[in-house]
């Protein structure tokens, strides 16, 4: 069985470990994070210099190509130093990127693809409401009505992150009272900054500096031209999508452990106590081998359901498993990280703390945990529980 990736992809891992020593180092990352309410424009700039917006985007529309591989193998060097803040390069791939690339029209992608690609473009995403993330449908309150030439959106979306700084958000909204609750919902391409769009901050636990955000709608309208993919068929389009962010959310919680271990040793290295240094107490070492092993443990699923992916098999159950166990193995890592590190893992002035809060979010959204489990369950035979 060979897990080899191709010379280019290990080149581009190089290439990325450098990048981030030099332009986005830890010290850096814990900077911009403590600027809550300031999004770090630079450090979005310097990944578009870098050609990272462009990964996954065919080299027709400006983009670097690139399979899910290479994406997830993006995802992880950077998360190794900006844990949450690789939102800041994730989302806009995600939202913009991926999504217009498998559904625009040719014109869309032209129009938007190049854009993304340099930097000029940000994107977020506007599908949570208040009445539910997990339960999307059931929570949908958005509508948008048909009008002349166009249509007239209300409702209100939570937890869209970067909205206050985007220049599109790719909304869902129900345009159609349906019997079943997967039909009848379409995609928009919404600029930002439409009249009648209001964005509020969500003050949060981890993911700071990036900005996760209400959104209100009232009566927005969006032209004809924004509409993306087949109006109605939205849920049926964003199934392949979400397993996609499902394994770049994951790949995040592999590079986490690799910044929460790198950071383990080298204090362990480094601090004294009793006579020496703290590395020769087996009571650490037990705890960085668990981290090693859950690691290696979360980057084996990974592989699997990238691999998949890319190869065309249905990834779905293996998607699910992935976000699971990485999310919860990098939870635990963290945990022990900052427990290595005693006080000074309390301390705001270390990145463990910031690994630790931002990881947190990673056993809920996109998807949490448990309605993962349950996905995963329906597909060995159970009867849905949901």
């Amino acid at each position: 069985m060979d897990f080899s990736i191709t010379q280019d992809q290990e080149d581009f891992v190089e290439f990325v470990r450098d990048w981030v020593d030099r332009e986005a180092p830890k010290s850096a990352a814990l900077a911009w994070e403590k600027e809550e309410h300031t999004f770090p424009e630079d450090l979005f700039q310097k990944m578009a210099s870098a050609g990272f917006h462009g990964v996954g985007i065919p080299e027709e529309y400006g983009g670097q190509g690139g399979d899910i591989v290479t994406q997830m193998l993006l995802a992880r060097g950077l998360s190794r130093s900006l844990a949450g803040l690789t939102w800041v390069w994730g989302i806009t791939s995600f939202a913009g990127g991926k999504s217009v690339g498998l559904y625009g029209s040719e014109e869309q992608k032209k129009h938007y693809l190049p854009r993304i690609c340099s930097g000029e473009d940000k994107w977020a995403i506007g599908f949570t409401e208040p009445g539910g993330g997990t339960d999307l449908l059931g929570a949908m309150r958005t509508r948008a009505r048909k009008v002349e030439g166009g249509w007239v959106v209300n409702g209100q979306k939570t937890w869209s992150s970067m909205a206050h700084v985007a220049d599109n958000i790719l909304l869902l909204a129900r345009t159609e009272e349906t019997e079943k609750r997967t039909q009848g919902l379409t995609l928009f391409i919404l600029p930002a900054k439409s009249e009648g769009v209001t964005i509020r901050e969500i003050p949060k636990l981890g993911m700071r500096a990036l900005g996760s955000c209400d959104v209100f709608l009232d009566e927005v309208f969006i032209p004809d031209e924004n509409v993306l993919g087949e109006p109605g068929r939205a849920w049926y389009m964003l199934l392949p999508t979400l397993n996609n962010e499902r394994v770049m959310l994951a790949s995040f919680c592999v590079g986490i452990l690799d910044g929460v271990l790198e950071d383990a040793l080298r204090y362990m290295d480094e601090r004294e106590a009793f006579g020496g240094k703290i590395g020769r107490f087996q009571a650490l070492q037990h705890h960085v081998a668990n981290i090693a092993m859950w690691r290696e443990q979360s980057e084996l699923v990974v592989f699997k359901a990238a691999w998949m992916q890319a190869t065309g098999r249905d990834a779905g159950a293996m998607s699910n498993m992935a976000k699971v166990i990485a999310s919860e193995l990098a939870g635990q890592g963290a945990d022990l990280g900052l427990q290595i590190l005693g006080g000074m893992g309390y301390s705001a002035e270390t990145n463990m703390q910031r690994y630790w809060r931002d990881v947190r979010l990673f056993r809920i959204g996109p998807i949490t945990n448990e309605m993962a489990r349950n996905g995963i369950a329906e597909g060995l035979g159970l009867p849905r529980s949901f």
